[in-house]
């Protein structure tokens, strides 16, 4: 009788032990992945320059479009984000320029004396730490490498309606980049680079980013 009740309790111990095993898997898939990729072909990252100098206001200020290459947003548990952009592949858009000009401000863009796109093909972003705020928002901390050089850089992130829109500024110096002049040093662009983005996401079944 002793043995029989004994019997009876390992296998109702081996019952609950799959059950629970069985319940944990079940709550993981729910949970799903939290990594997704971004999207490059509906992300944008917009980067404006303005000019200063004497005769600023007779120059337009550069508004360029710099292309994703790949990367990856965790929104879960441990969030992260990492993104690439092609250098050789970023396009000064100017609406207010002439052809010519726009070509002018490209090819010194992409030439050894900003981007050197030829020697630093890529620009790389990594965070090294994501703070949520109290209104939703993101404080992302991470490592910009640019034009050869990488400093840490922090950026300010909402998400609406399934994307994330935010910016952060940087000053070129700090990566070896000396903002061009012209006209004598009468126009000049400033230190300081504004970088606007609107990133959207999809399912990815990548590693989350670190």
């Amino acid at each position: 009788m002793k043995q029989s009740k004994h019997s009876f309790l390992r296998r109702g111990c081996r019952r609950l032990v799959v059950v629970f095993a069985l319940t944990s898997v079940a709550s993981v898939a729910s949970a799903g992945p939290s990594t997704e990729s971004i999207d490059p072909e509906r992300s944008t990252i917009t980067i404006r320059v303005s000019k200063s100098g004497l005769f600023r206001a007779f120059a337009d200020d550069h508004e360029i479009q710099a292309p994703i290459k790949s990367g990856a947003v965790d929104d879960g548990m441990s969030p992260g984000v990492k993104v690439v952009v092609d250098a050789g592949r970023m396009r000064v858009l100017d609406p207010g320029s002439s052809a010519q000009d726009r070509q002018q401000v490209q090819t010194r863009m992409i030439g050894p004396e900003v981007l050197d796109a030829n020697r630093f093909p890529e620009i790389h972003f990594e965070s090294t730490s994501v703070d949520r705020l109290e209104s939703g928002d993101w404080t992302v901390r991470g490592q910009l490498t640019l034009h050869g050089q990488t400093r840490p850089v922090i950026v300010r992130v909402a998400r609406e309606q399934g994307h994330f829109k935010g910016s952060a500024s940087l000053r070129q110096t700090d990566f070896g980049i000396t903002p061009v002049s012209v006209a004598g040093g009468t126009v000049k662009v400033k230190d300081e680079v504004r970088i606007e983005f609107d990133v959207f996401t999809s399912p990815s079944s990548a590693n989350p980013p670190r």
